[in-house]
């Protein structure tokens, strides 16, 4: 594996271990063994400790260099409904220009470094866990541990593991309607690592890496908890439901992964778990996940209904870090820094007439400035503690009716209803009645997800997911799918530590 992998993983276990520390008497300033700070022998040793563990898989993987703020922004800004507007080398400008190399530092190398180590981190854990497993008995550890606690610390690592690699592959691999999952995709690395020994792996193939992510997926659905019900190191419920992984997290992110794979039937299967076939659309089963009424408030602090199956939450002791902050980028002064504003040119989304001027995405999240439009979807200044969105239930909703639209037909009322019900709730007049094809039905649904989720990284998952051409915009030329710089290339570090590893 990569050397600043290894260090990463040296680093969080120790930082992870630091919030072990607490006063003492004199004497122990005479003791040379530091009291902040435990071996890997103990760190499984308590129910506090492999807490702490948890945390710290979840820490690197919304690090502000990838699930935490940057992937959101590439995710955009690839795109034609942003203008960069700074030229600044280090926010996303060669991302927006589509000029990354292998030797881009500040996102090729980064974003593919800090997924590695997430990946790795959750190995890891799950490594120990196993290991360890001896000591889980009482009094140290309640009775139903083993059984219950075990299960569902395993399943969150997998469901970790697997939106690191969902994430991964979006970019830097060939989409899987090209060929079917057969082109290279990554280097699956499932083990835990703590040296450089094994850094030479083959990439699987998109198909291959697919499957192992549907299979963690599926294991997490089954061992995560239904719900939190209590709070957790002072965490209440109400944040953990969505700041952890649950049930219904694990399906939610099914149903996107099979978009991806254009496996329709099964999202339709993994989406009718938690979206009844009526409204209203309420999750029956574990956390009652639902379309909010405002889609203002989903984004007003906390950032907390029910909507929001999954978001990485930040505070003023553990921000996304410098230049990584979802408002730094699309904000205008004096929130953020306006890095990128909307592009108001044709084929934009902001031009498009299907974006209503009453709409209320429209009329809460853009704002103008010196005549200039901004995102202003993440309002909260520094020290930037708005929370980085993963999914909502609104995604699903889209995502079910698009594949009842593609495998039942332009007339499925289930489908309609459910367009109907994201896009009525910001447009109250904005209801279709009904289309004339499939074709149709399914363009509605992805400007319909163009227009309400903008700014949170769908839309270049959109784009590689149909094989479709990247728009261009302002001096930017299109990229069709068949260009080399469709996919970002292998960072050079990979090449140069992975001796099996292969271009792109």
């Amino acid at each position: 594996m990569h050397s600043s992998i290894k260090r990463n993983v040296t680093v969080a276990v120790i930082s992870s271990l630091m919030a072990f520390g607490s006063s003492s008497c004199q004497k122990d300033l005479l003791d040379p063994v530091p009291k902040t700070l435990f071996s890997d022998q103990v760190v499984f040793d308590t129910p506090a400790r492999i807490e702490l563990q948890m945390d710290g898989v979840y820490s690197y993987v919304k690090a502000g260099s990838f699930l935490g703020g940057r992937y959101q922004v590439y995710g955009d800004v690839r795109a034609n409904d942003f203008l960069n507007r700074t030229s600044n080398a280090v926010t996303a400008l060669s991302v927006w220009n589509h000029t990354v190399t292998e030797t881009s530092q500040n996102d090729v190398i980064n974003l593919w470094t800090s997924a590695y180590a997430a990946i790795n981190q959750a190995n890891v854990f799950l490594a120990g866990l196993e290991a360890n497993s001896a000591k889980y008995v009482a009094p140290v550890f309640p009775a139903d541990f083993a059984a219950k606690k075990v299960p569902n610390y395993q399943g969150e690592a997998r469901f970790l593991r697997a939106l690191c690699y969902y994430s991964l592959l979006q970019l830097y691999a060939r989409p899987y309607a090209d060929g079917n999952g057969s082109k290279p995709g990554l280097p699956l690395r499932l083990q835990a690592e703590t040296n450089a020994l094994n850094n030479d792996l083959a990439r699987s193939s998109v198909a291959e890496v697919y499957a192992q992510i549907i299979t963690d997926l599926d294991f997490a659905e089954q061992n995560l908890p239904l719900s939190y019900t209590a709070a957790v190191q002072g965490i209440p419920a109400t944040t953990l439901n969505v700041t952890r992984a649950h049930r219904n997290t694990a399906i939610a992110l099914k149903t996107r992964v099979y978009l991806s794979m254009g496996k329709y039937s099964d999202v339709i299967r993994e989406a009718n778990k938690i979206v009844p076939a009526t409204a209203p659309f309420v999750a029956p089963t574990g956390v009652p996940n639902a379309l909010n009424a405002s889609i203002a408030a989903v984004f007003a602090p906390p950032q907390e209904t029910s909507e929001s199956i999954l978001s990485f939450p930040f505070t003023a002791q553990n921000t996304p870090g410098t230049q990584n902050q979802l408002a730094y980028y699309f904000s205008p002064g004096p929130i953020g820094n306006g890095e990128y504003g909307l592009n108001t040119g044709a084929g934009s989304i902001l031009s498009n007439p299907a974006w209503a001027a009453t709409d209320a995405r429209r009329t809460n999240f853009v704002t103008v400035v010196n005549s200039e439009s901004f995102l202003k979807k993440y309002a909260t200044g520094s020290p930037y503690t708005d929370k980085a969105p993963v999914i909502r239930y609104a995604e699903v909703m889209l995502s079910l009716a698009e594949a009842r639209f593609r495998t039942v037909g332009a007339n499925d009322a289930q489908a309609l209803a459910l367009l109907n019900a994201v896009r009525t709730r910001s447009n109250p007049a904005g209801a279709y009645a009904a289309f004339a094809t499939p074709a149709a039905a399914v363009d509605a649904v992805l400007l319909e997800r163009r227009i309400e989720f903008l700014g949170e990284g769908i839309r270049n998952i959109d784009i590689m997911r149909l094989n479709a051409t990247i728009p261009g915009k302002g001096t930017v030329s299109a990229v069709a799918p068949e260009n080399p710089l469709y996919v970002w290339p292998i960072p050079a570090t990979e090449l140069a530590t992975n001796r099996a590893m292969t271009r792109n």
